[in-house]
């Protein structure tokens, strides 16, 4: 199967042509992911394995309940896995489709948002995975445990991590979004200045319906959130200040 090609700012194609691309696209970014979850499948037993390493040293030992359940469970985290792998291949599939509509200037911006974007995924994740998942599992597998039996269960304890680790990978997007917001008028960074008590309440309401209720987790995640909010404020001013001179150089342009 070729590659699809990508269109040139402006270039015409016919529905037909459009169509042919968008079924390529679709198909590269389906052989993709199922590419990365063979390939997460194989590597299984390291995968399982790196995901249950937040857990205390006293508490490794994982449950299941079920005859099926070893394999149900390796292969959905090997799925989830791929997902993960697969995602930078499919998203520059949907880019690829959609760019020709964008002028190719833009086109670099968004290439540089992408970059930061990637940037703040990594270290959302890797502060879930170092900073929160420890704590925060250290606390529950031994809260109470003189009185309960604590048992961990895989399927359980899987679903928890990955829900953390998309969560806060997810939230740590926080400065694009709000730079997005600014960028279409929505907000300003005058107003952000001036509302920062609003914006401290939405965050903790967002750090409260992240994975994980204990004290310990939602503490863990909302320290973050506070500082990125607290930064995408002041970029915002810096990149509103960019924006205005950028817009007065290309209105004094002949």
């Amino acid at each position: 199967m070729r590659l699809p090609r990508r269109l040139s700012h402006g270039e015409e194609a016919t529905l037909v042509e459009h169509l042919d691309e968008l079924r390529s696209r679709l198909i590269t970014s389906l052989i993709a992911l199922v590419l990365c979850a063979v390939v997460a499948f194989v590597f299984q037993h390291r995968i399982l394995h790196w995901l249950s390493g937040p857990l205390p040293a006293d508490r490794k030992k994982i449950t299941t309940f079920g005859v099926a359940e070893p394999f149900l469970i390796t292969f959905k985290v090997s799925l989830w896995i791929g997902l993960g792998a697969a995602l930078p291949i499919i998203l520059w599939q949907l880019w690829g489709f959609l760019a020709p509509a964008v002028e190719e200037r833009t086109q670099r911006v968004v290439a540089m948002f992408v970059g930061f974007a990637t940037g703040l995924l990594v270290a959302g994740v890797a502060f879930g995975y170092y900073i929160v998942l420890p704590k925060a599992l250290t606390f529950l597998t031994h809260y109470n445990d003189k009185t309960f039996n604590v048992l961990i269960r895989a399927s359980d304890y899987y679903n928890f991590v990955l829900l953390v680790l998309v969560g806060i990978g997810i939230v740590f997007e926080l400065p694009i979004f709000v730079l997005a917001l600014v960028r279409l008028g929505v907000l300003t960074s005058h107003k952000l200045r001036h509302t920062r008590r609003m914006g401290y309440f939405i965050v903790a309401i967002v750090a409260v319906l992240l994975p994980g209720i204990d004290p310990v987790t939602t503490t863990l995640e909302a320290i973050p959130l506070f500082l990125l909010y607290e930064g995408s404020i002041w970029l915002s001013v810096l990149m509103e200040r960019y924006w205005e001179k950028r817009a007065t150089l290309s209105f004094d342009a002949p």
